[in-house]
């Protein structure tokens, strides 16, 4: 037994295929027994060596079972391990993307990996030469993992599947076709970008909702669309009169008989058409998001991406503002009167925009001071032959009250100057004075008693 086990482990480390070798290694040992036997009944004449044939027998048939369920257990491993890896990161990668196509490229590349590994572990089992009803078995039990990875993948991705409706949407509102940022010019119409960033988001958690793996049409799409999608074509939703929310129900086959039926009667007032529903099955096992789970997903998903809305709002209103403004009056007069040169120039040198305002300033209190519009009565030319006359003398009488009024205020400073000691010294004798007769008023001070007493004696 030990020879068997030890030939046996040798032969299929060398690659050698299972069944074949098991025999081999069996067909040695029993003859290696029978040999040992034969000088067995020459020594013991008396000895029956069928139990111990029977019971090796039996021990190498034990063995190589338990060597083959471990083998088949290995092998299962390693190709499920090869479906794994050629479905989780494809699949993961074609969910993300979220186009209304990614069940159809899941479909053909779960069939094309799952056909090709199945077939290479159908050829890997013929070495151990089972029966068909366990091939069979284990064959299905490889499908049904592989479609288990895939359908495990897709319930991940749908875990996360508000964190990618909000990326979608905010790619399609942030971007155009080209893929190009939107400048948000007044032209852009912001309730259809956002109506279609919208339904992009929307179309997304569709595709997320179930699981397609056996190519069933269903309607899923077109029910979240009608539920919860507002305004456009599908305004028409409104005159469907359902008895409760649609979306309030734990499977897809329900809301999908109610609203699409509802809408079959609506638009063609045909009845007879139940039985063109009654494809639409969706299964609770393939459900990943139910209709419950999508009214609020898609409700938290509205109140996250109104900041943006709002912001593209106000983007494109002050757009509008700044290019439909114009600029104020007086600018416009600066600029038609000065230039566009002249008027930087003054921009970028303040100082000259103040001797211009001072200039204008004095030179408006002296047509009002001088009444020169008085002077134009008559005619242009008289009042311009009567100011240039009259201007010089203007200036030196301007000028002469201007040195008037500055000696003026010298005086008057050096008069205050002046009475300062003269006040100062009065202040002092008025406040000597005042302490005198307060001192000889006084009939308790030291001084007066001293008095009075001299003129006694």
């Amino acid at each position: 037994l030990s020879k068997f086990k030890n030939d046996l482990e040798q032969l299929l480390r060398s690659g050698e295929r299972f069944a074949a070798s098991a025999r081999h290694c069996a067909q040695s040992s029993s003859v290696e027994f029978e040999a040992g036997w034969r000088d067995a009944v020459v020594k013991h004449a008396d000895w029956d060596g069928t139990n111990s044939r029977n019971k090796l027998q039996q021990s190498m048939e034990v063995h190589t079972a338990c060597l083959r369920i471990a083998k088949l257990d290995e092998l299962k491993a390693t190709y499920k391990k090869k479906l794994l890896d050629a479905l989780s990161g494809p699949v993961q990668s074609i969910l993300e993307t979220g186009e209304r196509d990614s069940w159809a490229s899941i479909r053909r590349l779960y069939r094309r990996e799952t056909e090709h590994i199945i077939l290479t572990f159908s050829d890997s089992l013929s070495e151990y030469e089972l029966d068909q009803t366990t091939s069979v078995e284990m064959v299905l039990e490889l499908r049904e993992h592989a479609r288990c990875t895939v359908v495990k993948k897709a319930r991940e991705e749908a875990g996360n599947i508000l964190i990618r409706m909000k990326g979608r949407f905010s790619t399609v509102l942030s971007h155009d076709k080209d893929l190009m940022p939107r400048t948000w010019i007044a032209n852009e119409d912001i309730h259809a970008i956002t109506r279609e960033a919208r339904l992009a988001a929307l179309r997304l958690m569709s595709v997320m909702a179930a699981v397609r793996l056996d190519d069933k049409p269903d309607k899923i799409d077109r029910a979240l669309m009608v539920s919860l999608l507002d305004g456009g074509p599908l305004c028409w939703k409104r005159s469907i009169e359902f008895t409760s929310d649609p979306l309030a129900s734990t499977t897809w086959q329900e809301v999908l008989r109610l609203i699409l039926c509802s809408l079959w009667f609506t638009r063609h007032g045909v009845r007879n058409k139940l039985e063109h529903f009654m494809f639409v099955q969706v299964s609770p096992q393939d459900t990943l998001i139910t209709p419950v789970q999508c009214k609020s997903i898609w409700r938290q998903f509205k109140a996250e991406t109104e900041y943006p809305v709002a912001q593209a709002i106000l983007m494109q209103e002050a757009h509008r503002r700044s290019n439909n403004s114009l600029p104020p009056a007086w600018t416009i007069l600066v600029l038609a009167i000065l230039g566009f040169n002249e008027s930087m120039f003054l921009l970028r040198n303040p100082v000259y925009i103040l001797g211009l305002f001072l200039a204008f300033v004095l030179s408006y209190a002296v047509w009002l001071q001088y009444d020169i519009w008085a002077y134009f009565r008559h005619g242009t030319v008289s009042g311009l032959i009567t100011i240039s006359s009259s201007l010089l003398p203007t200036i030196m009488d301007i000028v002469t009250a201007i040195i008037n009024m500055s000696h003026r205020k010298k005086h008057s400073l050096h008069r205050s100057r002046r009475a300062l000691p003269y006040h100062a010294q009065s202040l002092s004798n008025q406040s000597h004075q005042h302490a005198e007769v307060h001192y000889h008023a006084s009939p308790d001070t030291p001084s007066s008693v001293d008095s009075s007493s001299g003129s006694d004696s």
